[in-house]
């Protein structure tokens, strides 16, 4: 796996960056096709990503900086800025993506609910396609392996220990979240209530995060005991079980009255 596309002198076009930015064209070209199916005014979408795309990275980024190397970073503090070498959250920029999205819903008086389910295959999808960077790039790789699927990553500039076979981790999530975005854009016309597109989502992403955890050779211990992406994932699977549970709850009522 080679992470660098194009060098040209010291400028460097790397495979990553590239695919984080397929990733949010497709999601906004996706998104936009189902705002629209869903009667919300045209360009809404492509002009949520310019909110979106500098808060999903600020999130991502500060989370793999904040439960990475912290006091490395704080002793190279340019470093943060250096994006392109990867080291961004997927946990992170779900979070940073998901506060700004329920910001842009109430500047612009959108219904919450029925906005987050025409993210939602979107989402799925970026991630999908995002991963294919991370297993260019080496990050979020996985554990040693005897497997014969097993990746052994040989350039210098990868972030995964080299010559080696790992999991590869990053096909992994790469699969699960594009069946993820299949199911969800499969049932889209079929939920019975506004939110359950975006609630199966985190539901969803929670547990094949919290899975591949199992495989990761990358993840940070809290308390030197659990992995930090486990104990999030967790979190992330009981908000979305409390969600649905409450807008169930609410539309419950609302038929009965």
């Amino acid at each position: 796996m080679h992470p660098i596309l194009i060098k040209i002198g010291s400028v460097e076009i790397r495979y990553y960056g590239v695919m984080i930015a397929l990733a949010f064209i497709a999601g906004a070209i996706i998104g936009e096709r189902e705002a629209k199916r869903k009667g919300f005014q045209p360009g809404l979408v492509y002009d949520l990503l310019s909110y979106l795309l500098v808060a999903a990275i600020i999130g991502a980024r500060l989370y793999y900086v904040i439960f990475s190397e912290l006091t490395w970073f704080l002793s190279h503090p340019m470093e943060i800025l250096a994006i392109w070498k990867g080291g961004l959250s997927l946990h992170g920029g779900v979070l940073g993506g998901v506060l700004t999205g329920i910001w842009y819903c109430r500047k612009k008086g959108l219904p919450v609910w029925k906005f987050t389910d025409v993210l939602a295959p979107s989402v799925a999808l970026g991630q999908a396609i995002g991963r294919i960077g991370c297993t260019m790039n080496g990050c979020s790789y996985g554990r040693p392996t005897t497997l014969p699927w097993g990746i052994v990553f040989t350039d210098p500039n990868s972030l995964a220990p080299l010559g080696i076979p790992l999991h590869p981790t990053q096909i992994y999530e790469l699969m699960m979240s594009f069946i993820l975005f299949l199911g969800l854009w499969y049932w889209r016309k079929k939920v019975p209530f506004d939110g359950q597109l975006f609630i199966t989502y985190l539901i969803g992403y929670g547990v094949i995060r919290f899975f591949l955890e199992f495989f990761r050779g990358d993840s940070l211990l809290l308390f030197n005991l659990v992995p930090v992406p486990h104990a999030i994932s967790v979190v992330i699977i009981l908000i979305g079980i409390g969600l649905y549970l409450h807008r169930k709850g609410g539309r419950c009522q609302t038929t009965m009255s």
